[in-house]
């Protein structure tokens, strides 16, 4: 049984889902804002920062539209956290949608974290 909480989060973002894919779904793409490096071999990312190193299996991905990750460390099964990109039928207004998991103290540190890392995102992409 999972203890941890499920959440998600919806960022606007001005690019085109195309372009936005090749930043969520490649370890080029990864390390221009996710993380200092990612390096990938078939399946597992790894994922580094300043002294720290983390690996995820690529569980999903959908061309132009999702990627979805667990990590290795974590023994929860039910945790993964994923990237999904979501176009407005009408509007044609493009979101990132991320889904992640955190224990109870920590998921608005999560949060947060998140809104570092697809702020670096937006200014990688020239986007406000």
């Amino acid at each position: 049984m999972s203890d941890k909480i499920k959440f998600e989060l919806e960022f606007p973002i001005q690019a085109s889902s195309q372009l936005l894919y090749q930043y969520i779904s490649t370890p080029s793409g990864l390390s221009e804002w996710f993380a200092d490096n990612v390096n990938s071999r078939g399946e597992l990312f790894t994922f580094i920062w300043d002294d720290s190193e983390e690996q995820a299996k690529l569980l999903t991905k959908k061309n132009g539209e999702r990627i979805k990750f667990k990590w290795v460390d974590d023994d929860d099964d039910q945790s993964y956290f994923e990237i999904r990109i979501q176009v407005d039928g009408i509007t044609k207004d493009v979101s990132l949608m991320v889904t992640d998991f955190s224990e109870n103290d920590e998921v608005e540190e999560t949060k947060m974290l998140w809104d570092n890392q697809i702020s670096d995102l937006k200014k990688v992409l020239g986007s406000s």
